[in-house]
């Protein structure tokens, strides 16, 4: 695996490869077993956006596996300055051995990777997020076994977190059920691809009819960074959407929540559920590292 760009660039097969490498990851980290795979590589870590969990577990994940990682802030980089992405490519693709970037524009991604050489990792975009959803499909599995059959409903927007699971979850099997308000649908490249998995895809107005039967909900903030300015707007456009005790009722008994944080109680999802779920939306907060270094291991090395 030479990137990872978007959720849509990876095959069944690959998504495998990847959990069942974080999976063994995971269980050597918790068994105190060394796996220095990384020994001697640098990671760079390009933050046009800013974030808490990305930082932390790349940072971390970078040492557990025996590299390097280095952040880099655009405030500090001549690519902050206006520098074409081209040449940050080009010089940066002379130091490191991956970067890692979190942006705004999903070009910017793609343009690192057709002008560098070396592997590019999306940290995320506002067209996608396939490291959280990597790190989801992981929770998912870890709680119910299997991911083929099971079927997930998201609610709330259709941005890089709704792009993204409905991909993920498709390309693993799952059937996904979507509700958004008119205006706020995912991407048209993404809806496009939904359309070859038939009554796979669902995508509807009503939250409740999107979570009967769930076996995993799933929400995110209703205004994404650099959305701050149309908070109010899409707090009236998103009443009704969110995930509270009467809304899980529909869903399965034993279905699992996952956020991929922050999460904002009382909006997206109330103060009761997310409590109630608290175990789920850690373990996956805490698999963005797992699955992270399975990607960067898939990337830099041939493992």
């Amino acid at each position: 695996m030479k990137h990872l760009l978007k959720m849509l660039d990876l095959s069944h097969e690959e998504i495998c490869e990847i959990l069942n490498l974080a999976d063994q990851l995971k269980y050597e980290q918790k068994h105190n077993i060394e796996h220095k795979y990384l020994k001697g590589k640098t990671l760079g870590l390009i933050f046009e956006k800013a974030s808490t969990r990305t930082r932390v577990s790349f940072e971390v994940g970078m040492y557990q596996l025996g590299g390097l990682p280095i952040f880099l802030s655009a405030n500090d980089m001549q690519i902050g300055r206006g520098e074409p992405v081209q040449d940050t490519a080009r010089v940066l693709s002379r130091y490191l051995d991956g970067i890692m970037i979190r942006t705004f524009k999903q070009s910017e991604v793609e343009d690192l990777a057709k002008y560098g050489s070396i592997p590019i990792i999306n940290g995320l975009t506002d067209f996608c997020h396939p490291c959280q959803i990597l790190a989801d499909l992981m929770t998912i599995r870890e709680y119910k076994g299997k991911l083929a059959g099971q079927k997930m409903a998201f609610i709330g927007d259709g941005n890089n977190m709704m792009n993204s699971l409905i991909v993920g979850a498709l390309k693993m099997e799952m059937s996904i059920s979507v509700a958004c308000p008119e205006g706020y649908e995912p991407d048209p490249l993404v809806l496009e691809f939904a359309k070859g998995f038939g009554d796979k895809f669902e995508m509807v107005r009503e939250p409740k009819k999107a979570v009967v039967g769930a076996d995993v909900v799933i929400t995110d903030v209703w205004a994404s960074m650099g959305q701050e300015g149309e908070a109010e707007k899409r707090k009236k456009a998103f009443a009704g959407y969110c995930i509270d005790e009467e809304l899980m009722s529909y869903a399965k008994p034993d279905a699992i929540v996952q956020h991929c944080l922050p999460a904002h109680r009382g909006e997206e999802i109330s103060a009761n559920v997310f409590e109630a779920h608290a175990a789920e939306i850690f373990d996956e907060a805490e698999n963005r590292l797992h699955a992270q270094k399975a990607v960067i291991v898939k990337c830099l090395t041939d493992k």
